[in-house]
């Protein structure tokens, strides 16, 4: 196995794989790359049993060959070396001798056959989709998974397949995402898969903010997106997520209109003396106008007023502070309607038109 490469013709694509190699891991292979040089190029190979991802580097190759070396400690020597530096690799004996310039490097590797493979993907499901539109489904939901819950099928993002539409939904048990993409999918009856949470944040780390095409595979046991030059694989979460279209709201008879970046300022502020661990603030609906009050163990206080859209009856009802301002972040729109029923019933956070995101938001007891 050997291969002369430009240092950014190998590093980007190891960078893109190196977020899933764990520093500490069970099985020594895991925490080492996999490298294999064949006529199409150099691809490496990094998992975490968990997922997989895979980077191309379209260079010539002289001699072919696949082996593993440690991931941290190639991507450190490929970075440290200057710009625009000529790498030769090559395999001699058990050892990978990396050279540049002056600078010479021997690493220790395992056999290519230690490394584990992920599983043929079963019953597929595949399309196609802009990457920004991808991107924007998970930035728009992700955040209210859970982290950590015994209910492990929390812990991660559904992804609801129908023939018309990709959406995504997350919810940690206290507040709900929720977010549509308008897609063409071949499908007969409609799937639900579950993907874990380190999953969601590599896809997020290596989408882009651009038109070029992500090609998506949903199967019964992992679901696959094929990037330009990089291959994303991960297992789906073995549960049944729970029916999310229960917990929306319907009905309600109490709505708010508001500028949203001044109700995000008016609720940051007031949430700089609310209860550190709780993060309770009380909104007290008036006509036209919205109070938000917050206090502390330290019987400090905070109170604020904003104009609104409101012409219903008095109500004062609690909310996590926290869960507004994630929700008013990733709305795009300028304008935001929440709707709510009782002080003891959920409201619910949209754009006022144009967006196909809502967002749930339990209420506290204050």
């Amino acid at each position: 196995m050997k291969f002369k490469v430009q240092r950014e013709a190998i590093l980007k694509p190891l960078q893109a794989v190196s977020g899933v190699v764990e520093r500490r891991q069970t099985l020594p292979v895991l925490s080492n790359v996999l490298i294999s040089a064949g006529q199409d190029g150099i691809t490496f190979t990094a998992t975490d049993l968990e997922v997989e991802l895979q980077a191309i580097s379209s260079v010539a190759v002289d001699a072919p060959g696949e082996t593993t070396v440690p991931a941290r400690k190639f991507i450190d020597i490929c970075r440290a070396l200057p710009e625009s530096a000529e790498i030769s690799f090559s395999l001699e004996d058990d050892r990978v001798i990396v050279k540049s310039g002056k600078s010479r490097f021997t690493l220790s590797t395992l056999p290519a056959s230690d490394f584990p493979s992920v599983d043929a993907i079963k019953n597929v499901n595949k399309f196609e989709l802009p990457q920004t539109e991808v991107r924007r489904l998970i930035e728009r939901t992700h955040f209210a998974m859970a982290q950590q819950d015994v209910r492990y099928y929390l812990n991660g993002l559904m992804l609801q397949l129908t023939s018309e539409r990709l959406r995504a939904v997350a919810t940690d048990g206290h507040r709900l995402a929720l977010s549509d993409v308008t897609a063409t999918i071949e499908i007969t009856d409609d799937q639900q898969v579950i993907v874990p949470r380190k999953g969601v944040q590599e896809l997020l780390r290596l989408l882009e903010s651009n038109d070029e095409m992500a090609e998506i595979q949903v199967g019964s046991n992992h679901i696959k997106v094929t990037l330009p030059g990089l291959g994303f694989t991960s297992k789906l979460i073995d549960g049944r997520f729970p029916d999310y279209e229960r917990v929306i709201p319907s009905g309600c008879d109490k709505e708010i209109k508001a500028d949203r970046e001044t109700l995000k300022q008016a609720l940051t502020r007031t949430s700089i003396l609310s209860n550190e661990k709780y993060r309770g603030v009380r909104l007290h609906l008036l006509p036209n106008a919205l109070e938000i009050l917050a206090h502390n163990p330290e019987q400090e206080q905070a109170e604020d007023e904003i104009e609104v859209e409101y012409d219903g009856q008095e109500l004062e009802i609690g909310f996590n502070v926290s869960y507004m301002i994630d929700a008013l972040n990733v709305i795009q729109n300028d304008n935001v309607k929440i709707s709510l029923s009782d002080a003891n019933s959920s409201c619910l956070i949209e754009a006022t038109e144009g967006d196909t995101s809502r967002y749930v938001v339990m209420p506290m007891r204050l």
